[in-house]
């Protein structure tokens, strides 16, 4: 895999803002995913995670057990190998399999007793629902979500027009409630989201013409998933590669015209831990420890999620099957690989 383009400051926090808009919301609301415990944590990381960044890598194994740490590595948001061109060629592979190596090198690299790739991609959907992967998951401390695209995950890991939770996703979301960390970058980050999960578009348009359900041909026009990921964190919308790409504009965008009054906009190699993400309000993230200042935040409720629009998300599976593509692309397409 080639290692990610990111930013060459080490800081784990400073360079996240949290945009927060007037607070004209209405009451809570449940969507998505199932609530979790809170005992567990998160470390959300904005994208292009440098391998040298000692403070998120060991934020994450000191989290999951340090030297005892056992990482499940899951790349579902990447390609599979089946639609890789250069999977054959270790320097030049970018899929599922490959960067599931990758990653788990890395976290051995950095201190992890164990780090093994969960074998969950579009080439083994079935496998989400494996009891053999379930023991796996069950045998990790902590977990780690890698790049590409968000709607990768909804495909493998969550089952139907109501998103439930594949045996897999149960199985971390309950090692999640009883303590484990959950960490993820780029697309696996987005995926922590609640309600109204970002799915593309660029800051200019989404300001000029707003937003709307679904994915888009045009990868400028600001789309997104009413029903949200995986909803580890629910408190606010997030989105990632902030600073990099200016995207600053359009998550101000989907937060007014989806009701949210605060966004985590998390900048590259950089990262959010949020501790008991499920907590009541008036808990606070934190920040990795770092020479640089870090921000902590108050923890709004999110309102009621606007109906589906019509241009609907693609279906997601109802049974697992081997293999899956990606739709194609169209109205409602999802966007390229690691494009949000």
């Amino acid at each position: 895999m080639r290692a990610p383009r990111g930013l060459t400051h080490r800081a784990a926090f400073v360079g996240s803002i949290v945009l927060t808009l007037l607070a004209t919301a209405p009451a809570a609301h449940a969507g998505g995913a199932g609530p979790i415990g809170h005992d567990g944590s998160l470390v959300l990381v904005g994208g292009a995670l440098k391998d040298d960044n000692t403070e998120v890598y060991g934020e994450i194994i000191d989290r999951a057990g340090g030297a005892g740490a056992r990482i499940g590595v899951i790349t579902a948001a990447s390609v599979p190998e089946s639609q890789d061109p250069d999977a054959a060629d270790p320097d030049r592979c970018s899929n599922s399999a490959c960067n599931g190596a990758y990653y788990s090198a890395l976290f051995k690299k950095h201190g992890a007793a164990d780090a093994q790739w969960i074998p969950v991609d579009l080439d083994h959907v079935a496998n989400a629902d494996s009891d053999a992967v379930v023991a796996q998951v069950n045998s990790m401390t902590g977990f780690f979500f890698g790049g590409g695209d968000q709607y990768r995950y909804i495909q493998t890991l969550l089952r139907g027009p109501g998103q439930k939770d594949s045996k897999v996703l149960a199985a971390i979301r309950a090692k999640l409630a009883h303590g484990a960390v959950v960490a993820g970058s780029s697309a696996g980050a987005q995926i922590a989201s609640g309600p109204d999960m970002v799915s593309g578009g660029e800051s200019y348009e989404g300001l000029r013409d707003g937003s709307a359900p679904g994915y888009f041909e045009d990868p400028t026009r600001l789309g997104y998933i009413p029903r949200g990921g995986f909803g580890f964190l629910r408190s606010a919308l997030i989105d990632t590669h902030t600073g990099v790409y200016g995207r600053e504009g359009r998550a101000y965008r989907l937060a007014a015209d989806t009701g949210h009054d605060r966004v985590y906009a998390l900048d590259e190699n950089t990262a959010l831990v949020v501790d008991h993400p499920a907590a009541p309000m008036n808990s606070s993230p934190s920040s990795v420890p770092t020479a640089s200042a870090s921000s902590t935040c108050a923890r709004p409720t999110p309102p009621p999620r606007p109906p589906d629009g019509p241009c609907a998300a693609p279906a997601i599976p109802t049974s697992p099957t081997t293999t899956a593509t990606t739709p194609a692309h169209g109205a409602c397409a999802p966007p390229a690989a690691n494009s949000v």
